[in-house]
């Protein structure tokens, strides 16, 4: 096996930034890059290729029309290709096996305009190449790319990091936005928004391709406070997660990232850079607090509320293994019950996997909890296992340490290395890292998709819910989510979703479902590494069946709009409920030809 680090040195790795103004100096500086996604247009060489296809009335770009866009640029025009390209037209080669080997690195695909996290989709879509990119590197450009796409009737499509499940971060015959180099992160003692008065508060603005990772840094590390954001330390802290209402692991305690949105920047679809916040531009400030990323404009800088920051993390860990079906659906309605009046709250977040092995995977967080403590709230609920081991058999572990190591590299390498993995690129950030968990979500084709909200009424009836969910856990398996929904969160969390354009039905959901099965490493078009179509089918109708189990005992719950089914049937009320009339007479307002249009989003309609 190739060393990617030495082969990506070699060719130059897109993780370095190419300056417009340098990069060509060299006759040779393109045939240097031989596995580079991109190479940067020089503004003095007349641009034929590639073509990109106009709508209908619009003019296509000249040579002299893409000139004048390149110099007008603080940032650089790109044109794009697939990193896979080699793989494809070299397969086995050293350089194809390097590539192959970052495509397992989120890091690399965020830095690479023609990648994305999320490769395909069984019957809906495969990842596609915009074949020119245009690296922004401040709201001008974004301007300036706004107005040329108006202008000559283009397609339009916005990445940032790539973190989008429903393919909206790449489409063929279109012209990219890539936000990457925008990372400038400003933390505040008391911000007090763009013509508010009175006292500010602590708050962090993140620019469009800022990652959570880079936000935590900022905001925990250095400023001791915490950001409420996802998960996954590649994820943008600026775009989709927060427009689409992102729920992070604390979000019972916290909240969505909307409900923490104080300020942003966008530019709209008539090329100005608006700041809108409560006093200025309302009506779409509201909009934004949910309504969906790329689809009132492209936001350039977030500014977010910071929190403070808890004591303890806790995680509690393990399986319960029940030993036949019967004692699996008395193990399902426990739970449920004991869900419902004890962890239900806004110290506990995170998953419990029902599995169709009769197995319970639990891998929960608690926050502000001493370990003997969250001891205490478990036992009843052990000591029933117990009482009943001839049924079951349980590995639990309960570990807790200081929260504000969560970001912390050091912390972990040194306490639990087995949990994280560095970039093992060279020169990278020694900062960048990803927990192993986030593996599966690393060039991962998805097969079945499917999620839904579940009302906390459904668990007034536990033995009834119980049986749903064995139901559907003979389909295939799928993850209780505890953080994404609001009922039996922090009521000041609640309060402040209450002025977002989330679905109200969150407020009465108390967890969250996801059925899943996708594959990592699944390619299309590289030998050796495409999708296999008959599994593919048979796991999407497996997920399609269980979550139809799902939906029919929980009838109007609504979902969460940034992780749902691409085939979403009534999208407009799962994602939004009664805000969506309103949400679209803002989108007719500040987008009224439908310049900004992503699948399943606000205006979107045929």
């Amino acid at each position: 096996m190739p060393n990617p680090e030495d082969a990506l040195d070699k060719a130059e790795s897109q993780s370095v930034r190419i300056d417009r103004r340098t990069a060509l100096k060299a006759a040779g500086a393109m045939a240097a890059l031989p596995l580079a996604g991109w190479i940067v247009v020089d503004p003095a060489r007349v641009v034929t290729d590639p073509p990109i296809p106009v709508v209908p009335g619009g003019s296509a770009p000249s040579p002299a029309d893409w000139q004048s866009l390149a110099k007008s640029l603080t940032g650089d025009l790109l044109e794009v290709r697939s990193p896979l390209d080699i793989c494809r037209t070299e397969p086995g080669s050293t350089r194809a096996k390097a590539v192959l080997e970052n495509m397992k690195n989120p890091f690399f695909l965020e830095e690479q305009p023609g990648a994305t996290h999320t490769t395909g989709w069984i019957g809906a879509f495969d990842a596609a190449v915009s074949p020119r990119a245009i690296a922004v590197e401040n709201a001008q450009d974004v301007a300036a790319a706004v107005d040329f796409v108006r202008e000559h009737g283009l397609k339009l499509v916005v990445k940032g990091t790539g973190h989008d499940y429903l393919g909206r971060s790449c489409a063929p015959d279109s012209l990219l936005v890539w936000t990457h180099r925008m990372r400038d992160i400003t933390v505040h003692d008391d911000f007090v928004p763009t013509g508010g008065d009175g006292t500010g508060v602590p708050a962090v603005t993140v620019s469009a391709g800022s990652r959570w990772l880079e936000a935590y840094d900022a905001v925990t590390n250095h400023d001791g406070r915490y950001v409420q954001g996802g998960g996954c330390t590649s994820v943008g802290a600026c775009g989709g997660f927060i427009l689409g209402s992102g729920f992070g692991a604390l979000s019972k305690r916290f909240g969505t990232g909307a409900g923490s949105m104080l300020e942003a920047e966008i530019v709209t679809a008539n090329g100005d850079v608006l700041v809108v916040n409560e006093h200025q531009h309302p009506d779409l400030f509201w909009a934004l607090r949910g309504g969906g990323g790329g689809t009132f404009g492209i936001v350039t800088r977030l500014t977010l509320m910071t929190h403070e920051l808890p004591k303890t993390l806790g995680g509690f860990m393990g399986s319960i293994q029940a030993k036949n079906d019967a004692a699996y659906r008395r193990l399902i309605e426990r739970f449920l019950g004991f869900y419902r009046t004890h962890i239900n709250n806004p110290n506990w977040g995170e998953t419990v996997k029902f599995t169709p092995e009769n197995t319970l995977e639990l891998a929960l967080i608690f926050i502000d909890l001493p370990e003997d403590e969250a001891r205490r709230i478990w036992r009843p609920f052990l000591d029933w296992i117990d009482e009943h081991a001839s049924d079951y058999e349980r590995k639990i572990e309960i570990v807790s340490v200081p929260f504000k190591d969560y970001w912390n590299i050091d912390f972990w390498l040194e306490n639990y290395p087995s949990l994280i993995q560095k970039d093992p690129r060279k020169n990278q950030p020694k900062s960048q890292f990803w927990w192993k968990t986030n593996d599966s979500a690393v060039s991962e084709y998805m097969y079945g998709y499917a999620s839904r909200w579940i009302p906390l009424e459904s668990f007034q009836e536990p033995e009834a819910l119980a049986g749903t969910f064995f139901d559907a856990s003979r389909h295939w398996n799928f993850k209780f989510y505890i953080n994404k929904a609001l009922a039996g969160a922090a009521p000041e969390a609640v309060d402040r979703d209450r002025r977002t354009c989330i679905n109200p039905k969150v407020f009465d959901a108390a967890a969250w479902i996801l059925m899943q099965a996708s594959d990592t490493d699944v390619f299309p078009g590289v030998p050796g590494h495409e999708p296999d179509r008959r599994k593919a089918e048979d796991l999407a109708k497996r997920v399609a069946a269980g979550i139809e189990v799902i939906r029919k005992a929980t009838p109007g719950a609504g979902n969460y709009a940034n992780e749902a089914d691409y085939h979403e049937p009534d999208w407009q009320e799962a994602f939004w409920g009664t805000h969506y009339p309103r949400l679209l007479t803002v989108k007719k307002r500040y987008d009224p030809t439908g310049l900004f249009q992503t699948h399943h989003s606000v205006g979107s309609e045929p």
